[in-house]
């Protein structure tokens, strides 16, 4: 099955992506909604959440210890559009030193633009080992 995605998209993922793992604060606002949720597994296996302002924060707090940029990799897996909503799902990795993360961004078209109203973001898991959600079938 082949799957076109709406460029429009892609190029706003890019963006977001270029944006975020070079500190511009300033753009980056303007890419998130004010009530922007950002969920992160965490190693308890709990769900954190943190706010637009928190999550800004960090990058904010990174940029200006001289920090150097984020990569940029990413690979985008998969996304679902049903009119000025959508949902796409990435393979991310900010660095060397990071590990792989599965992001699910849930995105909203606000006066014709895309922005950010929530993230969500989970270890990649290792696919070696992954067995799928539902037990194996015994009938």
């Amino acid at each position: 099955m082949t799957t076109t995605n709406n460029p429009e998209i892609l190029e706003f993922i890019d963006r977001l992506a270029d944006t975020g793992s070079h500190y511009r604060m300033e753009e980056m606002e303007r890419l998130y909604l004010d009530d922007l949720g950002f969920l992160v597994l965490t190693p308890e296996g709990r769900i954190a959440r943190f706010s637009k302002a928190e999550m800004l924060g960090e990058f904010r707090s990174r940029r200006d210890a001289g920090e150097p940029p984020l990569s940029t990799e990413k690979r985008v897996l998969h996304i679902e559009e049903q009119g000025d909503d959508a949902t796409a799902v990435l393979y991310r990795r900010m660095g060397d030193q990071a590990d792989p993360a599965l992001y699910e961004l849930r995105l909203r078209k606000v006066a014709g633009a895309w922005l950010v109203a929530g993230e969500t973001v989970m270890p990649w898991p290792d696919l070696t080992t992954a067995r799928g959600f539902l037990p194996p079938r015994t009938k």
